[in-house]
């Protein structure tokens, strides 16, 4: 049984510097599973973040340099900590509860933090974070605080945070949460917004770490 080792035994933040010193690219998902959620839009979610774990480990660079972490909400949750690609076997996700959006940016924020000290102590450059936010309602609790903590973090250049919009999301909360623009998703096209992401992360990860890097234009996923 020695060689079955469960993810909890993997220490967090370990993903083995040593044997992969390749710079890190993280991306935290903030997804919303509250009630709202349930039915269509989950089944498409979960088969969104299958298909970006898929075209990721097409990418012989990206599977190295790109980590991924999942937090949902409500309540939050941390599902995944950060993994490399072929370490990131994300759970079929579920619905429940409110929507404590606040809570959920805070936490990611946090992670961040946590990850980028972890880099700097164990000498392995990174890219700029992304935090990527998913959400079809609007918060159910104090989220003016997370709005300004991601506005402080944009201004410092600690982080790229993007607020995306499903169905029936309050986009004009959202507007006062993201810096940028938030983009509304055209009806479930989660596939479609990972493959977005998946290409995107890949580009940004074939550069050197501090290149400015110009995004694909969202075509095809997002309401414009």
């Amino acid at each position: 049984m020695d060689e079955y080792i469960s993810f909890e035994q993997i220490p967090f933040g370990s993903d083995n510097f040593a044997d992969n010193p390749e710079p890190r690219c993280p991306c935290v998902l903030l997804l919303d599973t509250s009630g709202s959620m349930g039915g269509m839009p989950i089944m498409q979610l979960n088969e969104g973040v299958r298909t970006f774990r898929q075209e990721l480990l097409q990418d012989p660079l990206a599977t190295k340099r790109v980590e991924v972490a999942i937090v949902t909400f409500g309540p939050v949750t941390v599902e995944t900590e950060f993994h490399t690609v072929p370490n990131f076997h994300p759970r079929e996700l579920e619905t429940t509860g409110d929507t404590p959006m606040g809570e959920a940016i805070r936490t990611g924020i946090d992670m961040v933090t946590r990850r980028k000290k972890e880099y700097k102590e164990n000498g392995i450059a990174y890219y700029k974070p992304w935090i990527i936010l998913i959400t079809d309602g609007a918060p159910t609790d104090d989220w003016a605080k997370a709005a300004q903590a991601v506005r402080d973090g944009e201004a410092n250049k600690s982080f790229a945070f993007f607020a995306i919009g499903v169905e029936s999301a309050n986009m004009d909360i959202l507007k006062q949460i993201s810096v940028r623009s938030p983009l509304k998703l055209r009806g479930l096209m989660f596939r479609e917004f990972f493959i977005w992401l998946s290409a995107s992360m890949k580009m940004v990860s074939a550069k050197n770490p501090g290149t400015t890097i110009n995004l694909l234009p969202p075509s095809g996923w997002s309401e414009l």
